[in-house]
């Protein structure tokens, strides 16, 4: 890993790094590592990349709700408050039941 170093982290939903797996595999040979990455997108990836840009952003728009928490709902598209719960549970950010709700209305629209 001579002369390479972080410039930037981001997070991007599972869909996009298939889409982008898929795209330097076209022009090069992966890795053991990125095939195991690309296998495991491929199978646990439950919306396509469109709809996962999309879901994300419109989670961002709530409020209190970051890129990383948007990212992580559009990963696991959680099917209930509990599970939303559970995914906030460590945050210590103040979200309200009803914002809660919305976002399980949210997710509904893109299963």
């Amino acid at each position: 890993m001579i002369g390479k170093k972080i410039i930037k982290t981001e997070p991007v939903p599972m869909a996009e790094v298939k889409v982008i797996l898929e795209k330097f595999a076209e022009k090069h040979e992966l890795t053991y590592e990125q095939n195991l990455a690309l296998e495991h997108v491929s199978k646990f990836s439950k919306i396509d990349y469109e709809k996962a840009q999309k879901l994300t952003e419109e989670l961002m728009e709530l409020p209190n709700i970051k890129k990383k928490h948007a990212v992580l709902l559009t990963d696991l598209m959680p099917e209930d408050l509990a599970d939303v719960r559970l995914i906030f549970a460590k945050e210590r950010i103040p979200i309200k039941n009803e914002d809660f709700e919305n976002i399980l209305k949210i997710i509904e629209k893109y299963r």
